[in-house]
């Protein structure tokens, strides 16, 4: 039963950053925890962790709105948008500007709403100008939100985040399945974040509210992604797969999406504003993190197999 003075976080769309986040919400206690997906087999493993679920897509909006939601303290949205922006927004919004207990608002963006900088440095002041369909969507998104920040005092903060990898979901993944490709694009950088620090982001704006605030989530180096990819082959012992010239790299429609934008970002502000201090500055210590993680998982499973 959820008590008086008990936090409430709703999270549209409960993906891979969304469970880091409940999960250390739920360890420091005092924390409800509620949200959405879009897949039965994931909504029963949501339950039994103890997060109230519900499915929810373009075609199965929430059922009693105003019901569920109407203790929410903090409502997080983590949905991928499409041509008409956000569908939390466009499917709830009126219900979500409502609820009378919402402290915190979060939106999950991305970097692609900056666009193509021929590898220049980028900051939150940066006017939004995206070159690919990814990033107009979210750029949309963003404007949706923040609109009803600046209308009617929602508490809506924009989180940019960059290149999203941790245990489970790393270049030490691709390696090991054996579809790693060390792609060489001359003065091309990506910028990335590990999950955990994503989450030490969002609890440090839970703590201290800035609506209307933008964040750059993202680590200290932007990088070729073949050198990460060298790096977690060398984490592995393996011998890392050759170069190949991008003009001949033969790359799905999606992969060159990521290629056309190249930019490196500024975190100055999740820095100065919210205290954080990465506790992955790079990807190599972001992969050798995943990898003592994995490993840490191996032994523990093992342990408890001889128990049995």
């Amino acid at each position: 039963m959820e008590q008086p003075d008990q936090k409430h976080l709703f999270c549209f769309g409960h993906g891979y950053s969304c469970d880091y986040l409940t999960h250390a919400l739920m360890e420091e206690g005092g924390w409800r925890i509620s949200g959405t997906t879009r897949d039965s087999d994931k909504k029963k493993a949501l339950r039994a962790r103890g997060v109230q679920s519900y499915i929810f897509d373009e075609e199965c909006p929430l059922p009693d709105p105003l019901y569920i939601l109407r203790n929410v303290t903090h409502l997080l949205i983590s949905t991928p948008p499409d041509d008409n922006g956000d569908l939390p927004f466009t499917i709830h919004g009126e219900d979500i500007l409502k609820l009378k207990n919402l402290q915190w608002v979060g939106y999950l963006s991305t970097t692609g709403a900056y666009g193509d900088r021929g590898g220049g440095w980028v900051d939150e002041s940066a006017e939004v100008r995206p070159t690919t369909k990814r990033g107009s969507r979210r750029a949309k998104a963003e404007e949706q939100w923040l609109t009803l920040q600046k209308l009617y005092g929602l508490p809506v903060h924009v989180f940019r985040l960059a290149g999203i990898y941790g245990p489970g979901r790393s270049a030490l993944d691709f390696v090991r399945a054996g579809v790693a490709r060390r792609i060489d694009k001359p003065g091309h950088a990506f910028s990335r974040v590990h999950v955990e620090d994503i989450v030490q982001v969002l609890r440090a704006s839970i703590a201290q509210p800035n609506p209307g605030a933008v964040y750059n989530v993202c680590d200290d180096e932007s990088a070729p992604s073949h050198e990460v990819i060298a790096y977690a082959c060398e984490l592995l012992g393996i011998e890392p797969p050759p170069l190949i010239p991008f003009e001949k790299a033969d790359l799905a429609p999606i992969t060159l999406s990521f290629y056309a934008d190249n930019k490196r970002l500024r975190n100055d502000r999740i820095k100065t504003e919210l205290g954080v201090r990465l506790k992955y500055p790079d990807f190599r210590k972001g992969l050798e993190a995943c990898l003592a993680a994995e490993e840490h998982a191996v032994n523990l499973f093992a342990g408890l197999g001889e128990q049995v």
